[in-house]
């Protein structure tokens, strides 16, 4: 099959490990996707070798641009339909996983895939920028980690005040993923963050992708993250 065929060929060219246990549930994963996709709008990406490559792929390729602790907590932020988040997780299940998306029909989809491929995982139905001023799910996680969501900016105010000091939030972008950072490193700072490293990476059908990796050094202050409408019109 497609999908397995370039799962395969990915990971064996990064030197990473995948059993048939967790490509089968890649595959049957990609069938949900597809047939959750003709009753709800989860995704533009509906072709297999797009799906292994635009969501699988570049979902995992995370796992070699940065260490995430071994049993790490780890909250995806406007998951979606569940990327990268439970990509993740099915290369990694010690780590613990939280999956946040504001539209309930997206988790009652991403509870059947976590059900069906036999994944523990929290869901949570919140805005990002509510969320992150409830006790127990502030400054509460080791890796933030958010993909295609919003601007650097924006983004780095809906995520940094999950992220315990000492963690990290993982910002996914495109290939104009520098130019955004030198936009954010003013939002960076103020919400108590720095950057520990940038990492462009290349995948298959020569897809350009930025990982930024940002280290909480402090806490977020009290007063952040503000209202969707002022973070989005005025972005620190």
């Amino acid at each position: 099959m497609i999908i397995e065929s370039d799962l395969r060929a990915w990971c064996a060219e990064n030197g990473i490990e995948i059993k048939d246990v967790q490509v089968s549930k890649f595959l049957r994963y990609a069938d949900l996707l597809v047939e959750w996709n003709r009753k709800i709008n989860l995704t533009s990406i509906t072709d297999p070798h797009d799906i292994a490559i635009k969501h699988f792929i570049d979902s995992i390729s995370v796992l070699i641009c940065t260490e995430i602790k071994r049993k790490a907590t780890l909250i995806d932020i406007g998951t979606g339909a569940g990327f990268p988040g439970i990509p993740i997780k099915i290369m990694r299940d010690d780590i613990e996983l939280t999956l946040m998306d504001s539209l309930n029909k997206r988790l009652n989809f991403l509870r059947e895939v976590c059900v069906t491929l036999e994944i523990k995982a929290e869901l949570i139905h919140s805005r990002a920028e509510d969320g992150g001023r409830i006790y127990g799910l502030r400054e509460n996680y080791d890796t933030a980690i958010s993909r295609a969501v919003a601007g650097l900016p924006v983004l780095c105010e809906y995520c940094l005040p999950y992220v315990k000091k000492g963690g990290i939030f993982i910002a996914m972008k495109g290939p104009d993923g520098d130019e955004e950072l030198k936009q954010a490193k003013k939002a960076i700072e103020i919400l108590g963050g720095r950057v520990r490293e940038i990492r462009s990476l290349t995948l298959p059908d020569d897809l350009r992708r930025t990982l930024i990796i940002i280290e909480k050094i402090t806490s977020t202050p009290d007063i952040y993250p503000r209202r969707s409408i002022k973070i989005n019109k005025m972005p620190l």
